[in-house]
């Protein structure tokens, strides 16, 4: 066997030397052809994926994105006009109610036709819709902001960015504050029989979370309390449909949402709200799609939600953020005995709406 001869380096022109040394020949000039169109191809194809993996970039090209959530409109419209400004790109915005958000993610991600690429939410459905396969790991740098104890082990929740807080808020013009209960044990007196609207917690999951958690404030008087409870209270389908009535005049109590005082107030609402020890609270987080139409956008969108800039914003609109120093225009805000409540998950749930959820029959 002749022995192979060594390769040798390249001249200038970028041709290797032996080849350069035969001389011309059309076989050569075939070769080198084909060589110079490969290395543009190489060239082109790595622009290519690097405008692809840009995100700006790619989620321009994306053109929109589309969330789920449970946010009132009018609020989010605050993150909506800071994501437009920021990138340019449009916000679909979908706001649902919490079993109802839950059921049409669940019946997307089964039926394999998720129209969804964020969604957010409170806690316990956040973390059934993660359990059934709905979301995809993501990290967004923002997260490093909050306290590494609210990250989500698993990386696909986002840590907890803000919370609702649940109290008892009345209609000023029909309740003097001296005449206003001032403990959960005080609603269930016998004048308030009738004249107190709350959600209907065997359908809103939010609502008998809080039921749920209440039973470590109350001690041993939890069971009492419940049945007590179930027997005065007009229910609706949830918090925002309570806040309503209480506005109206309908009922002159409701168990509700705090921030409602000054998001309704800002339109002339005479609502007020009272302060209790603890104040329990339901964290929310958002979480990226498994199977997102617009990736980039996403992404992006996750990120400005969770920053200081969007949290900053959202306060400012009522919300109750998780982030130090910040707070809601709402008198007393920052000094709130607040209390993360514990969710439930799908087991816990039935299992409380089973032992308590027969007391509660709408009228």
């Amino acid at each position: 066997m002749t022995p192979r001869a060594p390769v040798k380096e390249q001249d200038r022109g970028g041709r290797p030397q032996a080849l350069a040394e035969r001389g011309g020949g059309e076989a050569v000039r075939r070769r080198w052809m084909l060589w110079t169109i490969v290395g543009v191809a190489v060239a082109l194809g790595s622009l290519s994926v690097q405008a692809q993996t840009d995100p700006l970039a790619a989620a321009k090209t994306e053109g929109r994105v589309a969330v789920y959530g449970t946010l009132e409109s009018p609020i989010f419209e605050v993150v909506q006009r800071l994501y437009k400004d920021k990138y340019g790109i449009p916000v679909e915005y979908f706001r649902l109610a919490t079993n109802r958000l839950l059921d049409r993610v669940l019946t997307e991600v089964h039926a394999g036709r998720p129209q969804f690429d964020v969604v957010l939410a409170n806690r316990s459905p956040m973390r059934l819709m993660k359990n059934e396969g709905a979301f995809a790991p993501y990290a967004s740098p923002s997260y490093a902001a909050f306290p590494q104890a609210g990250h989500d082990r698993d990386g696909v929740l986002s840590p907890p960015y803000r919370m609702v807080v649940i109290g008892i808020l009345y209609n000023t013009r029909l309740v003097p504050a001296s005449e206003a209960p001032r403990t959960l044990v005080d609603l269930v007196d016998e004048r308030w029989k009738g004249k107190v609207v709350m959600p209907d917690p065997t359908q809103h999951i939010t609502a008998a979370v809080w039921l749920a958690n209440l039973e470590g404030a109350l001690g041993p008087g939890y069971r009492s309390f419940v049945e007590r409870l179930a027997a005065q209270a007009v229910l609706v389908d949830s918090f925002d449909p309570a806040m309503q009535k209480v506005v109206a005049g309908e009922y002159p109590v409701g168990l509700t949402y705090v921030k409602y005082v000054y998001i309704m107030g800002q339109q002339g609402a005479p609502l007020e709200y009272v302060r209790l020890d603890p104040m329990l609270a339901e964290a929310h987080h958002v979480a990226l799609a498994a199977r997102p139409a617009h990736p980039y956008a996403a992404r992006l969108f996750i990120d400005l939600l969770t920053s200081r800039r969007s949290l900053a914003a959202l306060a400012q609109a009522g919300e109750f953020v998780l982030a130090p120093g910040i707070y809601p225009p709402i008198k007393g805000a920052d000094t709130l005995p607040v209390r993360l409540m514990r969710d439930l998950d799908a087991p816990q749930l039935e299992r409380w709406r089973s032992e308590y959820g027969t007391f509660f029959r709408r009228h």
